[in-house]
């Protein structure tokens, strides 16, 4: 029987439970107090997100964007009060104040800081996923570059043009930040970075479609920085369609709605197929399972993505020790006490979480009430392609908002995101990089394992697909949705930690 009773530490311990934006800079900012802290997670490293799609389009190796949680924390641990674990956690046990790693092991806390992140949610279809990977992990990131890279190979051997095509033809799901990063560097690979390397085929006939089922990209920006996103875009060479609802996604193609008029001038969905042999997904993101195993054990409240409601010192009603930061947490900001605002799912929004539920545990250690988190948000940013952004800035000292887009933009962009990455050895592979790419449009992390190594029962890539649907048939008169079949939105990625381009900080 696993030993589940108090220690006799002579120090409260504090479980934090992930090592993203918010685990982390918790344990750094309790590194100086008098606690035990235990940091779980369940890769040995911490991941720069809005990165990822970097190693995920082979701009940059993986090692550039993540690093050893233990490197990281190493000055805590070589302190004596800080234990790293790597593991899985499977429930949290609030009763007897413990959580449940993979292999039974409890591990007591004092005080718990959930900081568990968050996954894809492809809206109750997670049979798309296999056909549409998201992009959350080094994993995810890998694979995504392998079917990328693999999709200009298989072309290059097809000699049907008619069946070349969708291999040609990429596509991405949702213009949130992630889905606008995507669809601008692949444009750039296609046009830019493949142009002189195959001999069967032009690299620059090959189609980026990027998919939204609201009315525009970005739609957290203001309407006027979503048009020069969308502008930017068609200079690199993507497309952008609109108003287009995915109803299904399989190994040929993307099915999708758009609302058009018909003979009477009345607006009626008409069904199309995208046909398309390597689809990424960005329209989604879904709170960690680790949500419902909390909110079983304390009866808090989950809402509709699955996040953990807080109070507002991030806590759960009834258990002041327990905190949810970053991603899991459906959190307000009290700048204003008597308009709070939700917090936008970013990762200054994690880091600033993480910072206040360590500064309201060492409150409380002195006896002191918690107080109220505060987001201080100054703005948003997203990259497109070389010399291609948008970017807000909100400047509260002088209460004023600036807009700016181009070539200054992604400089601006570019800086931020190497100033806030973890370790200076980062920095300068990354600035490295970059300048490399710059000069010459060139990726040199455009390797991968042998895929038939990696997914030997998968289906062979060159399976002839079945005879192509209509490219567009009414709704109406032939609808290509099942009777059990979801209609999916594709709305923008509205998580952070994971693909939203950083806000500026």
């Amino acid at each position: 029987m696993p030993n589940t009773s108090r220690p006799s530490a002579p120090k409260p311990r504090v479980v934090i439970i992930g090592c993203g934006f918010g685990g982390l800079e918790a344990a750094k900012a309790l590194s100086h107090a008098p606690v035990e802290i235990v940091v779980i997670d369940r890769t040995n490293h911490h991941l720069f997100q809005p990165l990822l799609y970097q190693v995920a389009t082979a701009g940059l190796p993986a090692p550039a964007i993540a690093g050893p949680i233990r490197h990281i924390l190493r000055k805590q641990i070589a302190r004596g009060n800080l234990t790293v674990l790597m593991g899985e956690v499977t429930s949290i046990d609030a009763a007897s104040s413990c959580v449940v790693i993979d292999g039974g092991e409890h591990i007591h806390y004092d005080h718990l800081i959930v900081a568990a992140g968050a996954t894809h949610s492809y809206f109750g279809r997670d049979d798309w996923a296999k056909y549409a990977p998201g992009l959350k992990t080094l994993g995810d990131a890998f694979t995504i570059r392998r079917r990328v890279l693999t999709a200009f190979e298989q072309a290059e051997r097809e000699t049907d043009p008619a069946k070349r095509e969708p291999w040609l033809t990429f596509a991405i799901v949702g213009a949130g930040p992630t889905g606008v990063e995507m669809a601008g560097t692949l444009a750039e690979i296609a046009q830019q970075t493949l142009r002189s390397e195959f001999r069967r085929i032009d690299s620059r006939r090959a189609r980026v479609i990027l998919l939204e089922g609201a009315g525009r990209v970005l739609g957290t920006f203001p309407e006027d920085m979503s048009q020069r996103a969308k502008e930017q875009l068609a200079g690199l060479g993507a497309e952008v369609l609109t108003g287009a609802k995915v109803t299904n996604i399989t190994a040929f193609g993307i099915h999708y709605d758009t609302m058009e008029p018909g003979p009477d001038g009345t607006p009626h969905p008409v069904s199309h197929f995208l046909p398309s042999r390597t689809v990424v997904w960005a329209a989604g993101v879904a709170a960690s399972p680790l949500g419902r195993a909390l909110s079983k054990s304390t009866r808090c409240q989950l809402d509709r993505a699955g996040r953990v409601v807080v109070q507002p010192d991030l806590t759960i009603p009834d258990h002041p020790n327990i905190y949810v930061v970053g991603d899991l947490a459906s959190a307000k900001s009290y700048l204003d006490p008597d308009n709070p605002t939700p917090v936008p799912g970013v990762s200054p929004g994690a880091k600033q979480m993480g910072r206040k539920a360590a500064f309201n545990i060492m409150r409380r250690l002195q006896g002191k009430e918690s107080q109220a988190f505060r987001y201080f948000d100054y703005g948003n940013l997203a990259t497109i392609g070389k010399r291609a952004a948008v970017a807000v800035l909100d400047l509260p000292f002088i209460n004023k908002r600036v807009k700016f887009s181009g070539f200054s933009a992604w400089l601006f962009w570019l800086f931020v995101h190497v100033y806030f990455l973890i370790g200076f050895r980062n920095r300068t592979v990354v600035l490295m990089d970059w300048a490399w790419a710059y000069f010459t449009s060139q990726r040199h992390a455009r390797v991968f394992p042998d895929p038939h190594a990696l997914e030997p029962n998968a289906m062979v890539v060159r399976v002839t697909p079945p005879s192509t649907p209509p490219v567009s048939v009414s709704a109406v008169s032939q609808p290509t949705t099942a009777p059990n079949q979801a209609t999916v939105s594709a709305p923008g990625n509205t998580g952070a930690t994971g693909g939203q381009a950083a806000p500026a900080r």
